[in-house]
């Protein structure tokens, strides 16, 4: 007999050699039923294995990350099994579960499309249907060399000649199909109960672009179709929110083929760009910073020091000027020490608060770019507060307040993560041990659940990482507080304490938006180009019914102009209904169509983007409704 610890603490003595299914059916047979791997002793196994020692055991269902991947995972084999049926001369490569799906490589000498992925998913549910066993095996490293060659496999055999010598090599058998793999997976096929091949790409092999170019499959899978429907559901509205598309078709920005990866911002997307930046900048002269602005160009021998050349260098841009290096910044911290050194500092100054919208550049991959969501350069709105080790909680306490309000108008809710130490990192244990101690303090004070990481700090500090989730329950990670022990010792900052000796400052590296660029795509995602009011780059447009009220639709316009609306003029020749579905396309939150008894009346009769018809109404009082709106920055999010 073996001890089993179970998750919730208690003890179960069950056979040596028993399943794990067999040990989730004797807790529950509810649990057996959704059950779909499990993670022993940590690790993520499945099902099928023997327990033949003392352990730990959590049954994983879709509910866990983990149940999600063992799922998702035999769902590409299962691809994999029907295009080697339909095409047995196409070469497979590689196949793994991703974050809502799941993928295949194939190397084929014809084009998949759309019409041929309608066959390969009726495939998949035949293979469904057969029911077949999931079943490990494992050869030595020659024979299975010898077993993928003999299968015409020139990728498998690629993969496993990359293994160590010696190895022993698992592949995984369901019917006649047999693939190269470590695992885990469910037990049978007939598990994968809904799922959906969503499209088609190119993928180099092993992301190298001097490799050839692969076909890849893209597809995810649930336990219920209900869920499945639900998740296309999202897909098909993700697409209508498609940043790219909404802020060519509203004149917000774009990405021209002259400039990969630098967007292009036109008037209306100036105006949404300002009117963040000027609340941004309205909340940090509240909050005591001073605003600085330090060059994107710098010599290449700050980035040394700074410790970004051995992290970075790979995606920097670099110049020269009177034969000496310089670089493009990456960051805006280096700028802000140099602002800091510019002068002595009493620790009377403390906490001392530097922000700046900065723009930065880093080369991104071609393939990894996406609209305004990753590109090349961009604006972080930073701020780098310079403090003592004793205001280190107070201080985080106060940017994480800062960070909730910011967040709060923009109706996001979020989660938190604490990143831990990296592998990679610089500095003393005890300089981190402080580090991290004083954002879980100040996270404790907030109040606020949150999720270790770790190893995934930056390498000169912990951090603290905000997760936005958007009306499609998608998350973003925008905000981030890094404690930073390490450049104020490589830059030799001081401060003249209560002693009258120097003393080493304590800095945070802080964003809120993280990257204007980027925020602004999920906020056109987020409201479907729908902003409110206050940000709408048009707030009001005027239309006229006939030329009888032109005069008084100028009258109008220039009312509301004076009172600092931002509106628009249509008086074209054309019919209402036209002009209000194109206003409406347009996303503007409200129009004011004006015929014979709104002139007569000097009223307006209000459409509402939201709402609909709101009737007639005297002039004031849309001015001190749209007024209103405006100050309190209300969220109308539809």
């Amino acid at each position: 007999m073996v001890n089993v610890k179970l998750f919730d603490g208690k003890i179960m003595e069950v056979e040596k050699g028993i399943t794990i299914s067999e040990v989730a059916f004797k807790i529950s047979p509810s649990l057996r039923k959704k059950a779909l791997g499990a993670r022993v002793n940590g690790k993520k196994t499945e099902l099928m294995t023997e327990i033949n020692e003392d352990c730990e055991l959590e049954i994983v269902t879709f509910e866990d990350a983990d149940g999600r991947w063992i799922l998702r995972h035999t769902a590409s084999h299962i691809l994999a099994q029907a295009v080697k049926n339909l095409f047995p001369n196409v070469k497979l490569a590689i196949g793994p579960a991703i974050e809502n799906g799941f993928y295949y490589d194939f190397d084929a000498d014809f084009s998949f499309t759309p019409d041929l992925l309608v066959k390969i998913e009726k495939e998949m549910k035949k293979i469904v249907k057969q029911n077949y066993k999931l079943e490990k095996f494992e050869l030595p490293r020659e024979e299975a060399i010898k077993f993928m060659e003999d299968k015409n496999e020139d990728y498998k055999v690629e993969l496993i000649k990359d293994l160590p010598e010696g190895e022993i090599i698992s592949f995984y058998k369901q019917g006649e199909f047999v693939d190269l793999c470590a695992g885990p997976h469910v037990p049978s096929t007939k598990e994968v109960k809904a799922f959906s091949l969503l499209s088609i790409a190119g993928a180099y092999w092993r992301g190298n672009e001097n490799n050839k170019m692969l076909q890849r499959i893209y597809g995810t899978a649930f336990t219920s179709k209900e869920d499945l429907e639900q998740h296309l559901h999202l897909l098909e509205e993700a697409k209508k929110r498609d940043h790219r598309k909404l802020g060519r078709e509203l004149g917000l920005f774009d990405i021209k083929e002259e400039g990969p990866g630098f967007p292009f911002f036109y008037p209306k997307g100036m105006v949404l760009r300002n009117l963040l930046e000027d609340y941004w900048r309205e909340e940090h002269t509240k909050a005591e910073y001073g605003e600085i602005k330090t060059p994107i160009i710098l010599n290449e021998q700050l980035w040394h020091q700074s410790g970004h050349w051995d992290h970075y260098k790979d995606n920097m841009y670099f110049t020269k000027i009177d034969d000496a290096d310089f670089a493009i910044k990456p960051m805006n911290c280096p700028g802000a020490i140099l602002a800091y050194k510019s002068n002595l500092h009493s620790y009377k100054e403390f906490p001392l608060k530097l922000a700046e919208l900065g723009l930065v550049h880093r080369h991104e991959a071609s393939g990894a770019l996406h609209g305004l969501m990753r590109v090349r350069c961009f604006t972080q709105d930073d701020a780098h507060i310079f403090m003592t080790k004793e205001q280190i909680k107070d201080e985080i306490l106060d940017i994480i307040k800062m960070i909730d309000k910011f967040y709060s108008v923009f109706g996001f809710e979020y989660f938190v993560e604490l990143s831990t130490k990296p592998e990679d990192s610089m500095g003393s244990e005890e300089d981190w041990e402080d580090a991290t101690n004083g954002l879980i303090e100040a996270l404790n004070a907030a109040g606020l659940k949150y999720h270790v990481n770790e190893g995934d700090g930056a390498f000169y500090g912990p951090k603290i990482d905000f997760h936005l989730k958007d009306c499609l329950g998608r998350t973003w990670q925008c905000g981030t507080i890094q404690l930073d022990f390490q450049m104020p010792e490589r830059f030799e900052l001081s401060y003249i304490a209560a002693d009258g000796e120097k003393h080493r400052p304590v800095m945070a590296h802080r964003v809120i938006f993280g990257s204007i660029e980027r925020f602004i795509g999920i906020l056109t995602e987020h409201y479907a180009g729908g902003f409110p009011t206050w940000i709408a780059p048009v707030q009001v447009k005027i239309l006229n019914i006939t030329d009888k009220q032109k005069e008084y639709a100028e009258e109008i316009y220039f009312a509301l102009k004076e009172k600092g609306i931002r509106v628009e003029l249509d008086v074209r020749n054309e019919k209402v209904g036209y002009k209000i579905r194109e206003a409406q396309l347009n996303k503007i939150p409200y129009m004011l169509v004006l015929g014979d008894k709104e002139m007569s009346n000097k009223s307006l009769a209000v459409r509402s983007r939201k709402e609909g018809d709101l009737g007639e109404v005297a002039v004031d009082t849309f001015v001190q409704m749209i007024v209103e709106e405006v100050k309190t920055r209300k969220n109308n999010l539809e």
